[in-house]
């Protein structure tokens, strides 16, 4: 049961966490009917991840777990000071803490059952995972920042090595809070996915009861909890329209066709999940249901509790009674603050959310001197706080495509900032849009109807809730109808579009699932007719997104009927245990980041696996991602005949050559070296340094070069 004491101690630090900002947050919130409780967590993530990524920036405090538990009791120190204000003692017995501990117990129970799921198959192997590990096994090795790319070694432009350029925000906090509570990396990885959907699961309940609470202030804690969690639940386990598929004979991947054509009765077997987020041809359109399964820790993923922070305060902000000018700085600021962590965890989110907040600005405000003020406040508030983070960040965007440029304009190339191209024209079938955000459409419309109706038999007027809604619902539309029209250039040619999609389209989602929760309620309490036929369109609807886990999670995790175990890295003894041995070694022997010499391959396969799982960088790994990173395929393809000499090469003079330039210190010799170097010169390796360490079975070692 060792997964269980590892997913409990993990638990342990995060409750404190919690609680040690919990004055702040219910300063914060305290007119939500929970105080935000669930918002706690994620607020103390932010603020210990940012302070320590701040003074490691500075060089005034180093990434070191001492550090950690430094700032942590300054943070507990401001709490304290809150808690001796009266008004933060007061409690009702009957809403605040039976929800508070409600949210607790829900809290927990997330974290046990995604962890309990992901120790059915724990292994950080395939799709992104070696990206994503090598980054938080960089930042674990990181004394000061920026960290160190673990797959670009430092050379003669770049001596102490070249900086991650990604946004890795994200992976800080995983990194923090391995550090924190002393997990090992390989299980921390598995437990902060499993964290990110705890927090993400009560922070949309906390935020969906709140909205709730706000218009139907008379509806009692079980109603209130209901709706949360079925806004919860569509926010993080459903799907979308695609499950339709279900009743068909099913279709060739990548090559969708109508579901009316091919309804057949009911085939499971025929259903294949990630279909769901690859339905349009050449584009990707995720959702965190999806990403929870394939449990890749990118940007997007680590974003999705900062998100749903950020939409608190934003609703908050929004349905204020009172907004002085103190209340106007304060949260200005601290939205530029949140857009800034958006930015440097998933670079899309932080226009999204900065275009998001101007746009509630322009509608709360009645001032055109506080809108400008507030926006100003905003924009250079995001400036100051994202500093620390650009002043290393190259932006691999070289401009902003248009889709189906006329020819006029392809023979202009480029205006400003829009590029023209030619053969870049890609447009989504209607119904292809519908199968995917049909359902939030269709709440959208059901929504407009019931505000339209109510209106017109003078029963309730529009509040400022159902203005929120109203900009959720518009704002996502919006982000939707951009990859129609304009795409974010990047490095591929068929999926131009991809990237634009997939982010705008996430958070689309992310805020159209709580505003279908919301509209949801509103069918409940509509006293029309109507109200039965809305029924029976989410009854239908809501079956087909609802059945999309119970697909998603069996296909790639089986029965859930294994004994769990959360070590990411136990795959590595069945398919390469020598390489296991040598990380562990690597991981147990080897401080700070000296550069490696190991096996160069392409994006998304087994090479570069001892970078990934050390942190330390070598010469050059996974081409595609430093392609999109650098901007350029010859970062890493003029360093891959160097590698061919280093290992092959029988010129002494030419190898001491290569490993100066590159400051190697430590080579592999393992069993994808063997595979990939016909020619491979071991012997050389034992005149230039020595075997530090062979593996039990012989087939790998590692060299240190004198």
């Amino acid at each position: 049961m060792g997964w269980i004491y590892s997913t409990l101690h993990w638990y342990f630090y995060l409750l404190v966490l919690g609680l040690i900002l919990f004055p702040l947050t219910k300063k914060i919130f305290g007119s939500f009917i929970d105080f935000g409780y669930p918002f706690a967590k994620v607020l103390a993530t932010i603020f210990l991840s940012y302070l320590v990524f701040v003074l490691g920036f500075f060089k005034i405090l180093p990434f070191e777990r001492m550090g950690l538990f430094i700032i942590l009791i300054i943070l507990a120190g401001v709490n304290i000071l809150l808690l001796k204000k009266k008004p933060f003692l007061k409690f009702n017995l009957r809403t605040n803490i039976p929800l508070i501990l409600f949210e607790e117990v829900l809290f927990l129970s997330s974290l046990i059952f995604l962890a309990f799921v992901r120790g059915q198959e724990a292994s950080i192997h395939s799709l992104e995972k070696f990206m994503d590990f090598g980054f938080i096994n960089s930042l674990l090795r990181t004394k000061f920042f920026p960290p160190l790319d673990m797959w670009l070694s430092g050379d003669a432009i770049k001596p102490n090595g070249y900086p991650i350029n990604y946004y890795y925000f994200g992976h800080l906090t995983g990194a923090v809070l391995i550090k924190l509570t002393g997990i090992k990396p390989s299980i921390g990885y598995n437990l902060i996915l499993a964290t990110l959907f705890a927090e993400a699961i009560t922070t949309s309940f906390s935020l969906a009861i709140n909205i709730a609470h706000s218009t139907f202030k008379k509806l009692g804690l079980l109603t209130l909890s209901f709706f949360g969690l079925l806004s919860s639940f569509l926010l993080n386990l459903a799907g979308n329209l695609h499950t339709i598929y279900v009743f068909t004979s099913g279709y060739p991947n990548d090559k969708p066709v109508p579901f009316w054509q091919i309804l057949s009765g009911f085939h499971p077997e025929k259903y294949w999940y990630p279909n769901a987020t690859r339905f349009i041809p050449y584009t990707i359109h995720e959702f965190p249901s999806y990403s929870y399964v394939v449990a890749d820790l990118h940007g997007h993923v680590f974003d999705i509790p900062f998100v749903l922070l950020t939409l608190a305060i934003l609703f908050k902000l929004f349905t204020s009674k009172v907004l002085d000018y103190k209340l106007l700085i304060l949260n200005s600021v601290f939205l530029g603050f949140l857009t800034a962590i958006h930015f440097m965890t998933n670079a899309f989110d932080g226009p999204i959310y900065i275009l998001l907040t101007l746009m509630l600005f322009f509608i709360l405000f009645k001032s055109l001197w506080q809108t400008i003020f507030g926006s100003l406040l905003l924009t250079v508030s995001f400036i100051i706080f994202a500093h620390p983070f650009t002043k290393n960040f190259e932006p691999f965007v070289t401009g902003i495509g248009v889709n189906c440029s006329p020819m006029f304009l392809v023979n202009i190339g480029k205006i400003g900032p829009f590029l023209f191209e030619k053969d870049k024209c890609q447009i989504s079938p209607a119904w292809m849009l519908f199968v995917l955000w049909g359902f939030f459409w269709i709440s959208f419309a059901i929504f407009l109807l019931i505000k339209f109706l109510q209106k017109h038999l003078n029963t309730a007027n529009w509040s400022q809730t159902d203005k929120f809604i109203l900009a959720l619902f518009s704002f996502s539309t919006f982000l939707l109808i951009i990859p129609e029209f304009f795409y974010v250039k990047d490095i591929y040619p068929l999926h131009f579009r991809a990237n634009t999609m997939f982010k705008l389209g996430y958070q689309a989602y992310i805020m159209m699932s709580l505003a279908s929760g919301y509209v949801i309620l509103q069918v409940k309490m509509f006293k029309h007719p109507l109200r039965q036929v809305f029924k029976v369109v989410f009854i239908i609807l809501l079956t087909l997104l609802f059945i999309y886990p119970f697909f998603s999670f069996p296909s790639y995790y089986g029965a859930l009927t294994k004994t769990p175990q959360l070590d990411g890295s136990s795959w590595l003894d069945t398919y390469y245990p020598e390489d296991h041995e040598i990380i562990d070694f690597i991981n147990a022997n080897i401080k700070d980041q000296p550069t490696i010499l190991e096996a160069q391959g392409d994006s998304y396969t087994d090479y570069e696996r001892i970078s990934a799982y050390t942190g330390l960088p070598t010469v050059a790994g996974w081409w595609v991602h430093e392609w999109l990173w650098r901007g350029s395929s010859d970062v890493v393809g003029i360093r891959i005949p160097d590698i061919v000499s280093l290992y092959e090469s029988s010129d002494i003079a030419l190898t001491k050559k290569l490993i100066k330039k590159y400051h190697i210190k430590y080579v592999i010799i393992s069993r994808l070296e063997t595979e990939k170097y016909k020619n491979l010169n071991v012997e050389k390796f034992t005149k230039l340094g020595k075997a530090i360490f062979t593996s039990s079975n012989g087939l790998g070692a590692l060299y240190k070069l004198n």
